[in-house]
C-alpha cells in the first residue's frame, strides 16, 4: 500500500516538475525566436541621476524596451504559448504572459528625450542625456547616462491676480494648499499642483465659470548664464475676456425624474412642474416616488455658494439610493447679468422590483431531496427608495431504497422565511437628523423564522429580529448601531428515541439541536479607513466592537421580586440550574468586546507588508454560567492562524490527548477547542507575480501568524487559562506562502500553512518545525497513534475568495 501511494506521489509530481523544466528552458531561449538583425534588452541603466529621482526617471524607459526581472516567469509563459516554427507568434497571440523586451532604436530615443525632459522638469535645466547600446550575442544592454548639471532652486515667489476676490480666497487658503516655497528646488509637478488646487478652490467657493487655462506661470533665470542657479517664480491669474470673474449662487433646483428606465420623452419638457417648494421643483413623470426622500440628498441649497462637492456629493447619494440607472446635472442661467445658475437634475429610474428563484435536489448515502427558495426584492417599497427583501425557503430530505417511492420515507423537514427592509436614512424617534454628507445612513429592520424538524430527533424553532442604524461620521468612519437585537432559540431533542452512542457520536449536533435561550440586548461596532482596504497606500485600520446582552432582562427580572441564582441546582438536580426565565427560556447575560487592528504599509509599486492584531474577550455573568458556544472564539482557519485547521488550537496549553477515548474526541471536536479570549498576530508581504496569467494578475504573498484561544478560568483546567506569564508558551507559531488571483471584482486566494510552533506540547517538543524537517513519520504515527481519530499535519492548506485580512 505504501508502495502506491509513493507510486501516486511520483505520478502528481512529474508534470509540475516537468513544467518547470520547460519554463527554465524556454527562459534561457527567448533569442532563438527572432530575427538575426534583432536583440532581446537584457539590461537597461540610468546613470548619474540623483537617488531620490532615479525611480521615477526609470518610469520614463518605454515599456517595450524594459526587461523583465530575472526571477519572473513572464516571458517564459509566453515563449511557451506564442511561439511556432521558430518564430514568435504576429497573430491569435495566447494572453499568457508577456513579450521579451526587443531593441527599438526609436524607443531608446523616445527614452533619451523623455528622461531628459524629466530631469529639466525636476529643476536641472542644463541637462542632457545620452543612449548607448551594445549587443552581444542577440542580447543588448541599454545605458541612459545623465549629465544633469546643477539643480536650479526657487528664489522668489510673486503673483499678478487680476481679481482681487480670487487673490482674497487664494491667501486666505494658500498655507493649507501650497507646495511653493523659497529654497525649494524647481519642480514643474510643484507648479501643476497648485494650478490643480487653485482650481479646486475656485470652484469650492463659487466660481462656476473659472477654468484651468486661466492659471499659468511665469520662471525668470532657468536659462545657462545663470551663476547662481536660481529661478523667480510669478503665478498669473487672469480674468476672462469678459471681464473680472464672478462668483455664483444657486437659485433654484429642478430635479426631474423619467417616466420610465428608458428616459425622457421629447414631450416631458412641456408638463414640468412650476411649484417650488424650499427652492427645489420636483416632477416625477413616474408616479413612483415621494418627494421628501428624494429631494432630501440634493446638496445644492437655493443661495449657497456653487460649490463642486455639493454637485459631487448630490451624485454620490443619488446614486447610492439604488433606484437610478443614471443622474446628470446641468446648469443653466436665465439671465447672464444675475449672479444665479440655477441646477437640473436629471433622474432615469431602474427596475424597481426583482425575483430569484433557486433550487437544488442533493443525494447522499441513500437519501434524496429537495430545496427550494425563492427571493423577492422591492427597491422602492413606500415609495421612498426603501429596499424590501423578502426570502422564503424549504427542503424535504427522504430515505430512499428497499422498493419504496421517493419521498414515501420522509424524515427531514426544513422551513425559512426572513424580511428585511433598509430605509435609506436614520429613524430615531423625536430625532430627525440630517446627514448624509459622509455616506448614506441606513435604518434596517430585519425578522427571520427558522423551523426545522428531524422525525423522532428532534424539532429546532429560532426567530430573530433586529433594528440596525448605520452611518458615516467622516468618509473613513462608520459607526453601526443595534439597540435591538431578539433572538428566541427553541430545540427539543428527543432524547428517549436515541441511544447513547449516537449521542456521544454527535455531541456537537446535539448540543445545537436541544438549546433552549432567550437572548435580549444591543450591538455597536466602530470602523475606520474600510474605505481605503483596497487601495495600496500606508494607514491604520481599526474596526472596534462590543455585544452586550441580558442586562435590561435581569433588571426587569429584579423589580418584579423573582431571584435566581444559576450556581445553584433545582431539587439538587445538576442538569437543571436555576436560571432566570423570560418566556419559559433562560436568557443569556454577557459582555464580548472585540477589536481588530491592521497597520498596511505600502513599499512601491504592487508591494505591501500588513501587521494585524486581532483580539476578543467574552465574559458571561449574572444569569448565565458559560458563553453561548456560538459567541466563544476559535483560532486557526483561512484569516487567522493558518497553518492549523479552524477550531483545532488550544485553549492554551490543551492537548486532546487527554479525552479519554476516540469516541470522545470524535463527539466534541470543535466544542473542546472554543475559548472566552483570543488574541491573534499576523505578518504578511505581499507582492505581484504576473501581470498576465489566464486574464489576470497573479500575485504571492508570504506570511507569519501567531496566536492562540483561553478560558478566563482554571474550571476546565489550569493548562486553558490565560496566564501572562506562560503567554510566550502557549502561543501557536506559523508560517506559510500564498497566491491570490486578482480579476479585479474579487481574488481567488490559495494559502500553505506550515507549523512552526504547537504550544499542545511541551518544552521543545513545541517546536515542530524540527520534527517536520527530521522524523516526520515517526512523529506523526506516534500522535496519531494517541489522539484518534485525529490525525497530524504540519502543513494546512486554504482556499477562499478575498484577502485574508
Amino acid at each position: 500500500m505504501k508502495a502506491y501511494q509513493y507510486l501516486i506521489n511520483i505520478k502528481l509530481k512529474s508534470p509540475a516538475i516537468l513544467l518547470l523544466i520547460i519554463v527554465l528552458i524556454q527562459a534561457c531561449s527567448s533569442t532563438k525566436y527572432i530575427a538575426d538583425y534583432q536583440a532581446i534588452v537584457k539590461k537597461v541603466t540610468i546613470d548619474s541621476v540623483d537617488a531620490k529621482f532615479e525611480e521615477q526617471a526609470y518610469n520614463y524607459v518605454q515599456k517595450d524596451l524594459r526587461p523583465a526581472s530575472a526571477f519572473s516567469i513572464n516571458v517564459p509563459l509566453y515563449n511557451l504559448f506564442n511561439t511556432k516554427d521558430g518564430r514568435y507568434k504576429t497573430n491569435n497571440i495566447k494572453p499568457f504572459g508577456t513579450p521579451p523586451a526587443i531593441l527599438d532604436s526609436a524607443l531608446v530615443e523616445i527614452s533619451r528625450t523623455q528622461i531628459q525632459k524629466f530631469l529639466n522638469n525636476k529643476g536641472y535645466f542644463q541637462a542632457k542625456v545620452s543612449a548607448d547600446i551594445q549587443v552581444k550575442d542577440k542580447k543588448a544592454e541599454v545605458k541612459f547616462k545623465a549629465q544633469p548639471g546643477p539643480a536650479y532652486f526657487i528664489d522668489k515667489l510673486s503673483d499678478s491676480i487680476a481679481s482681487p476676490n480670487i487673490k482674497a480666497v487664494y491667501n486666505a487658503n494658500k498655507p493649507a494648499v501650497t507646495h511653493l516655497h523659497s529654497g525649494m528646488q524647481y519642480d514643474s509637478d510643484s507648479l501643476n499642483y497648485e494650478r490643480e488646487q487653485i482650481y479646486r478652490l475656485m470652484k469650492e467657493n463659487g466660481y462656476f465659470y473659472f477654468l484651468r487655462p486661466y492659471i499659468n506661470f511665469d520662471v525668470f533665470g532657468a536659462d545657462a548664464s545663470s551663476k547662481t542657479h536660481k529661478v523667480d517664480v510669478k503665478l498669473n491669474v487672469t480674468n476672462p475676456p469678459t471681464g473680472p470673474h464672478k462668483q455664483y449662487t444657486i437659485g433654484y433646483t429642478h430635479m426631474v425624474i423619467a417616466p420610465n428606465p428608458d428616459g425622457f420623452p421629447d414631450s416631458a419638457r412641456y408638463k414640468l412642474s412650476k411649484d417650488t417648494v424650499n427652492g427645489i421643483i420636483f416632477t416625477d413623470f413616474s408616479k413612483r416616488y415621494r418627494r421628501n426622500p428624494i429631494v432630501r440628498y440634493d446638496f445644492l441649497k437655493q443661495g449657497d455658494l456653487f460649490d463642486i462637492r455639493n454637485e459631487n456629493l448630490t451624485y454620490d447619494r443619488l446614486y447610492e439610493l439604488n433606484i437610478f440607472k443614471n443622474v446628470k446635472i446641468d446648469y443653466f442661467n436665465r439671465d447672464s447679468t444675475s449672479n444665479k445658475i440655477n441646477a437640473a437634475i436629471q433622474l432615469i429610474p431602474q427596475k424597481v422590483m426583482s425575483n430569484r428563484v433557486e433550487g437544488e435536489v442533493p443525494f447522499n448515502g441513500g437519501t434524496v431531496g429537495f430545496n427550494l427558495s425563492n427571493t423577492y426584492t422591492n427597491n422602492n417599497l413606500f415609495r421612498g427608495a426603501e429596499r424590501f427583501e423578502l426570502q422564503v425557503k424549504g427542503g424535504l430530505q427522504s430515505r430512499i431504497g428497499g422498493g419504496q417511492t421517493p419521498f414515501k420515507d420522509i424524515y427531514q423537514r426544513d422551513f425559512s422565511i426572513s424580511a428585511s427592509i433598509t430605509v435609506p436614512r436614520l429613524i430615531i424617534p423625536f430625532y430627525n437628523p440630517v446627514l448624509g454628507g459622509n455616506g448614506m445612513p441606513h435604518t434596517t429592520f430585519s425578522s427571520s423564522y427558522i423551523y426545522a424538524l428531524q422525525k423522532d430527533v428532534s424539532v429546532r424553532r429560532i426567530f430573530i429580529n433586529s433594528i440596525t442604524y448605520d452611518w458615516f461620521e467622516t468618509k473613513s468612519k462608520l459607526h453601526s448601531f443595534t439597540p435591538l437585537n431578539f433572538e428566541y432559540r427553541f430545540g427539543n431533542l428527543e432524547e428517549d428515541k436515541i441511544d447513547a452512542s449516537t449521542l456521544l457520536n454527535n455531541f456537537y449536533y446535539s448540543q445545537l439541536l436541544n438549546r433552549k435561550d432567550f437572548t435580549l440586548g444591543m450591538k455597536y461596532n466602530y470602523t475606520l479607513n474600510a474605505n481605503k482596504l483596497n487601495q495600496l497606500r500606508t494607514f491604520v485600520y481599526f474596526r472596534g466592537g462590543i455585544d452586550i446582552a441580558g442586562n435590561l432582562l435581569q433588571t426587569i427580572s429584579r423589580l418584579s421580586g423573582s431571584k435566581h441564582n444559576p450556581n445553584n441546582f433545582i431539587d439538587g438536580d445538576s442538569s437543571r440550574r436555576d436560571y432566570g426565565t423570560i418566556l419559559g427560556l433562560p436568557y443569556n447575560q454577557y459582555i464580548r468586546p472585540e477589536v481588530d487592528i491592521r497597520w498596511y504599509k505600502h513599499l512601491g509599486g504592487e508591494r505591501q507588508f500588513v501587521a494585524r492584531l486581532n483580539a476578543g474577550v467574552g465574559y458571561a455573568y449574572g444569569n448565565t454560567i458559560d458563553m453561548p458556544f456560538e459567541k466563544r472564539f476559535f483560532a486557526g482557519g483561512s484569516s487567522g492562524i493558518r497553518a492549523w485547521q479552524a477550531r483545532t488550537i488550544g485553549p492554551g496549553n490543551y492537548n486532546r490527548a487527554t479525552l479519554s477515548s476516540d469516541l470522545v474526541r470524535k463527539a466534541i471536536f470543535g466544542l473542546d477547542q472554543l475559548g472566552d479570549l483570543r488574541i491573534e498576530t499576523n505578518f504578511e508581504y505581499r507582492y505581484k507575480l504576473l501581470d498576465k496569467f489566464f486574464g489576470a494578475t497573479l500575485k504571492g504573498a508570504a506570511f507569519v501568524d501567531a496566536g492562540n484561544v483561553w478560558n478566563l478560568t482554571a474550571i476546565d483546567g489550569e493548562e486553558k487559562m490565560f496566564k501572562f506569564k506562560k503567554l510566550g508558551q502557549q502561543l501557536a507559531l506559523g508560517t506559510g506562502l500564498g497566491l491570490r488571483y486578482d480579476v479585479q471584482y474579487f481574488v481567488f486566494r490559495f494559502d500553505v500553512g506550515l507549523k512552526l510552533k504547537d504550544p499542545q506540547f511541551t518544552g521543545s517538543d513545541q517546536w515542530v518545525i524540527s520534527k517536520f524537517l527530521s522524523g516526520a513519520r515517526d512523529f506523526k504515527n506516534d500522535y496519531n497513534a494517541t489522539h484518534g481519530p485525529d490525525t497530524y499535519r504540519f502543513i494546512q492548506y486554504n482556499f477562499g475568495i478575498g484577502m485574508p485580512f
